[in-house]
C-alpha cells in the first residue's frame, strides 16, 4: 500500500452507519500520520486488508459511541467507577493479572467483543448471551490462523479482559498500532502528544459499556505509562497496580513479540529497526511511571512483583483488594483458581527470546534505568 485515503474511509463508514459525528477531531492527527506514512510499513496483502479493516472498525465504533454519548447526556455525565488500573512495562505479568482480576464475577472488565463493537451497550443479564460475544466465540481468532506462532506469545479468549489499547486505537493514539504496522514516525509522534482527548474517548467507551452492565472497573495496559498525568486526571479515584520484572527480560520479550506480530502484515525484514527503536520506547514507559511516582508519591500505587504473581496470585489480588477497600469473596477467589487451573503458563507453546537475537546486551538498559532499579527489589534475569 503506497497511500491510504482517509477522507474516503470517513465518508464510506459514515454513509454505511448513517452517522456523521466522529467526536473530537484530534483523532485525525494520528490517523493522518498513519495514513500518510503507511508506505513505510511495507505492508503485504494481509497487511493492506488488516490496516483498512482496523481503520474502518475504529471509525465505526467512534461514530456509534459518539452518537450514544450525545443522546444519553445523563449517563455520559456520570464518571465510570474505575477502581484499578494495571500499569507496568509489557511482559511483566500485566495480562495475567488482568485476566485474573476479570475472573471475579463482581468486577467489570472490558472484553474485546464489546471494546470493538460497543453500541448497543451490553446488559448485565444478557452479557454472556450477547450475540456479539457468541459470534466472537464462534469465529475464533483470525490471527491464530494466519500466524499460529503468535499464540504462544500472547493470546486473549473472547471472555478475557483486554487492554485499553483498543479504545485508544479508536482515537488512533496507541503504540499497539506500531506493534502491528511499523509506520515510520508514528511512535515518536505518540510519545510527544497530549493524550487528553484520547482518554476522553476511552472514558466515553467505559460510560457506554457500563451504562447497562455496571460494576467497578479494572483497566489494564502498558500504554498508560506514556501518559500517567492524563490517566490519573481521567480516573481520579483509581489505584494504580504496577507490575515489576527485570526490564531487560521484558524488553527482549517485547522485541520478539513485535517482530512476530508485525511480521504477519509485512514481508519486509524490520528486525534491525525494531532492535534500534523499541528499547527506547519501552524504557520510556518505565521512566514516565517512575517520574510520576517521584513527583506525586506512592499513595495511589500497589506494587506487584512478577515472581510473587507466579508464586501466589491470590495473595497478590488480596493485597490489591485490601488497598482499594474491596472484599475478595470466596466466590471470586474460587473463580480465580478455576481460571488459573485452565490458563497454565505455556499452554499455547513456549516463547523463547533473548536480547542477543537483536544484537543487544543489557548494559545500556541497566544504565538508563538505574533509578528504577534503586526503587525496586526484583531479581535480575537472564535476558
Amino acid at each position: 500500500m503506497d497511500s491510504y485515503d482517509v477522507d474516503r474511509a470517513l465518508e464510506e463508514v459514515a454513509a454505511a452507519e448513517g452517522l456523521d459525528d466522529y467526536g473530537h477531531p484530534s483523532f485525525r492527527d494520528g490517523l493522518d500520520l498513519l495514513a500518510g506514512n503507511v508506505a513505510s510499513a511495507r505492508l503485504n496483502a494481509i497487511g493492506d486488508a488488516a490496516f483498512d479493516s482496523s481503520v474502518r472498525g475504529a471509525l465505526r465504533n467512534r461514530l456509534k459511541v459518539t452518537e450514544w454519548v450525545g443522546t444519553h447526556p445523563a449517563e455520559a455525565a456520570t464518571p465510570p467507577p474505575v477502581q484499578i488500573i494495571v500499569v507496568g512495562l509489557s511482559r511483566t505479568g500485566t495480562t495475567a493479572l488482568s485476566h485474573l482480576l476479570a475472573a471475579d464475577p463482581h468486577s467489570r472488565s472490558m472484553r474485546q467483543w464489546e471494546a470493538t463493537d460497543s453500541v448497543p451497550p451490553p446488559t448485565t443479564d444478557g452479557y454472556w448471551s450477547d450475540p456479539r460475544y457468541l459470534a466472537a466465540k464462534e469465529a475464533g481468532n483470525l490471527l491464530d490462523l494466519v500466524n499460529p506462532r503468535f499464540k504462544a506469545i500472547h493470546h486473549d479468549e473472547p471472555e478475557d479482559a483486554v487492554e485499553c489499547a483498543i479504545p485508544l486505537s479508536q482515537h488512533f493514539a496507541s503504540i499497539s498500532l506500531e506493534n502491528q504496522f511499523n509506520v515510520e514516525g508514528y511512535a515518536d509522534w505518540l510519545l510527544a502528544t497530549d493524550l487528553t482527548h484520547a482518554y476522553d474517548y476511552n472514558r466515553q467507551v467505559l460510560q457506554v459499556l457500563g451504562s447497562q452492565c455496571p460494576g467497578p472497573w479494572q483497566l489494564k495496559s502498558p500504554v498508560h505509562g506514556y501518559a500517567m498525568e492524563t490517566v490519573a486526571a481521567a480516573y481520579p479515584d483509581a489505584v494504580f497496580v504496577q507490575t515489576h520484572r527485570d526490564p531487560a527480560k521484558c524488553i527482549a520479550s517485547t522485541l520478539s513479540l513485535t517482530e512476530c506480530l508485525s511480521g504477519t502484515f509485512t514481508d519486509h525484514d524490520f528486525h534491525d529497526q525494531i532492535a534500534r527503536d523499541w528499547p527506547d520506547w519501552l524504557m520510556t514507559i518505565v521512566e514516565r511511571i517512575h517520574d510520576y511516582r517521584t513527583s506525586h508519591g506512592d499513595d495511589r500505587f500497589v506494587d506487584i512483583r512478577y515472581q510473587d504473581l507466579l508464586a501466589d496470585p491470590i495473595a497478590c489480588v488480596q493485597r490489591i483488594y485490601d488497598r482499594v477497600g474491596r472484599e475478595l469473596t470466596p466466590e471470586a477467589a474460587q473463580a480465580m483458581r478455576d481460571h488459573m487451573a485452565d490458563q497454565v503458563q505455556g499452554k499455547h507453546g513456549r516463547h523463547t527470546y533473548s536480547l542477543a537475537e537483536f544484537g543487544l546486551d543489557r548494559g545500556f538498559i541497566d544504565e538508563r534505568l538505574a533509578g528504577y532499579w534503586d526503587r525496586v527489589d526484583i531479581p535480575r534475569e537472564d535476558a
